[in-house]
């Protein structure tokens, strides 16, 4: 685990940057709520610090007085445990409290925080609670950048923004890599060559042996230049690449390319945190649902990978025939494996129950990272999980043989 004296340190560097990714914000953007998915960044930043004080301070820290008696209701994002909330729909509404108020709160709670870390006695319970907690703020560190983007993708502006993150990363072409037939192990399993304070989600754990047949997955993500062969060649006009969820989806919507994307005088442009681009042809293809994912593959003739396929890959470099391991990073992977527990999942006592396992439920899981993953917080066997349709994540494809 993170030595005692370094976790202060650690703290305010997760804090830290959760404030680096809005430093270009504006005022009136902080509030924004295009979507009942997306939240506005005031929003996340007041509820990465309600946490602090709700489940560290206000149990833990001898005489702590609460920094505002309605920001609990305002902050809780879904724990029952905790109480009410204000509606997922409705954070768009909060026009008080005040982004200055917001980072006031923050300023209160990280002080009051330097000195419970400087001067209490963690036992390892509580100690592996605050390393939830920095890893939950990077979760949302995650949701800052992409709920930022999709609130200016859909200002008519399209304006550019710096963010701390290289979109489109340079990528190396990776031969295909091929899975023996076998039983192979997944699932997190501690050894003794982790580094200290090494975490994982409760989903993660439970190691398990499955069989897999004899798979190849291709070395490379789908580029934007072989995605684009799949919009140009009638794709999403023609049903039988569809599920049929997919089909109702793309009818109701009226979705025509990946999300950002759009023909101007017969041009492909993309909206990045740089504006309104070309669409970069060699660039992974990203922010693609599901059910987009799925159609291509069809298309292709091929199919996603499941979860456990990608890990072995992933983890075992030599389970694999080319002795490599996947090249993972820049886009969440979506698999062809529904969100579901591990045998002998335990859902946590308390509100930390509420983390991982009730969402156990018409969800999709995506392996990997991406690029706005934060720094420490990706590794092969965290499951991360969205509903077929979304697509605001930095979601690319990787294909698998028939």
């Amino acid at each position: 685990m993170i030595a005692e004296q370094t976790l202060t340190e650690h703290y305010y560097r997760v804090r830290l940057h959760s404030e680096a990714i809005c430093r270009g914000l504006e005022t009136e953007d902080y509030v924004v709520q295009p979507v009942a998915d997306v939240s506005p960044p005031k929003w996340h930043l007041g509820h990465t610090t309600w946490f602090w004080e709700n489940f560290v301070l206000v149990p833990n820290a001898p005489h702590y007085r609460i920094f505002h008696q309605d920001f609990s209701y305002v902050f809780n994002s879904y724990y029952e445990t905790v109480g009410k909330r204000v509606l997922r729909t409705d954070r768009g509404n909060l026009s008080r409290p005040t982004v200055a108020g917001v980072y006031a709160y923050r300023a209160y709670v990280d002080e009051q925080m330097s000195r419970f870390l400087d001067t209490a006695d963690l036992s390892p319970e509580l100690h592996a609670l605050i390393i939830l907690g920095l890893n939950h703020e990077q979760q949302h560190q995650e949701l800052l950048i992409t709920d930022i983007k999709f609130i200016l993708g859909h200002n008519p502006l399209q304006p550019a923004i710096k963010m701390p993150i290289l979109e489109n990363p340079l990528s190396v072409s990776r031969p295909s890599l091929v899975i023996p037939e076998g039983i192979y192990t997944v699932g997190y399993q501690a050894n003794e060559n982790q580094q200290p304070g090494s975490f994982y989600f409760d989903n993660e754990v439970g190691a398990h042996k499955v069989y897999l047949n004899k798979t190849t997955l291709a070395g490379n993500l789908v580029t934007n230049e072989a995605y684009l062969a799949f919009v140009e060649a009638g794709g999403y006009q023609n049903f039988r690449h569809w599920l049929s969820d997919g089909w109702a989806w793309v009818k109701t919507n009226a979705v025509q390319a990946p999300l950002y994307w759009h023909q101007v005088d017969g041009e492909w442009w993309n909206y990045t945190f740089d504006g309104l681009k070309p669409v970069d042809l060699d660039a992974p293809v990203c922010h693609v649902s599901h059910y987009e994912a799925d159609a291509y593959a069809r298309w292709k003739g091929q199919r996603l990978p499941t979860e456990f396929e990608w890990e072995v890959a992933a983890v075992d470099s030599a389970a694999v025939d080319s002795n490599q391991q996947l090249n993972w990073g820049a886009r969440w992977e979506w698999t062809n494996s529904a969100y579901l527990p591990y045998p002998g999942f335990i859902t946590a006592e308390g509100a930390v129950g509420e983390y991982n396992g009730k969402f156990m439920s018409s969800q999709m899981v995506l392996r990997g990272a991406s690029v706005a993953t934060s720094e420490g917080h990706s590794r092969p066997t965290y499951r991360n999980f969205f509903q077929p349709d979304k697509r605001w994540q930095y979601t690319g494809i990787r294909l698998a043989n028939q």
